[in-house]
């Protein structure tokens, strides 16, 4: 049998809205510190001297992701919602805009295989739109959980959720993390803030997709390691408790589809 040449993933949804922003955009701004522009690998964005790309994990999930990102996030090299669409093979990315919906987001959201939840906190909604567990589903209702998330920072993610109007008639999934954020890569408001993969990783877990969440963490762990080994120009360590983490997750999960 001849060798067959490994191809290379396609690109997921976070990637090619990246690629439609760079396409569309000329009047970007920059989002890499110091001169020149430092080189970064397409599939990862990390430094190719720290890529992770051969670590990647793609877990199977019950649940679904819809990112609904801010100007400018999907170009962001430190942005997480791409780590989210590495791992959960149904992931969605649109642009966020108050004045335009992208008619692929409408279909999706009427799409009657998924039931779409609005992940913010429960202060800033309708107490009768908020849910704090995923409910029990009726008998015959074969509907799989949606996740929305709003991807940005705090200020974009509220004037997200207040002007789109389209979103009101779903249920708003209020969070209670007990954990504080982990994510080192931006500063937050508040330390009990979470990032979009954090997030995404609370929300797998409530659908039942526990092997889902655990390796999007540790996928966040070891891409945050690396990038901050990239930044401070030391060789990343492989062999850390991310990794092995990580790599002991992924063949867990191998084992287990057999």
């Amino acid at each position: 049998m001849n060798d067959q040449v490994k191809q290379a993933p396609a690109p997921h949804a976070v990637a090619r809205l990246r690629a439609t922003c760079l396409a569309e955009d000329g009047q970007r701004p920059r989002l890499d510190r110091g001169e020149p522009r430092k080189p970064r690998c397409d599939r990862c964005r990390l430094a190719p001297t720290h890529c992770a790309c051969a670590l990647r994990p793609r877990v199977p999930t019950h649940a679904g992701v819809c990112l609904l990102m801010a100007p400018f996030e999907a170009l962001k090299p430190s942005n997480t919602g791409w780590l989210v669409a590495d791992v959960v093979p149904d992931t969605h990315a649109f642009a966020w805009s108050r004045t335009r919906v992208d008619p692929a987001l409408t279909a999706l959201l009427d799409d009657p295989r998924w039931q779409p939840f609005v992940v913010f906190p429960g202060e800033f909604a309708a107490p009768g739109r908020v849910v704090a567990d995923l409910p029990v589903r009726a008998p015959g209702d074969a509907r799989r959980p949606l996740f929305i998330l709003l991807d940005g920072t705090w200020a974009e993610a509220r004037k997200a959720f207040r002007k789109s109007p389209y979103l009101d008639r779903f249920p708003v999934l209020g969070l209670d993390p007990a954990a504080l954020s982990r994510y080192r890569l931006r500063s937050a408001w508040h330390e009990h803030h979470l990032c979009t993969a954090e997030i995404a990783a609370l929300c797998l877990a409530l659908a039942g997709d526990v092997g889902a969440a655990r390796t999007l963490e540790a996928w966040l762990d070891v891409f945050s390691q690396r990038y901050l080994c990239a930044r401070q120009s030391v060789p990343a360590d492989g062999s850390d408790d991310a990794h092995r983490r990580l790599a002991g997750l992924c063949a867990a999960a191998q084992d287990a589809g057999g």
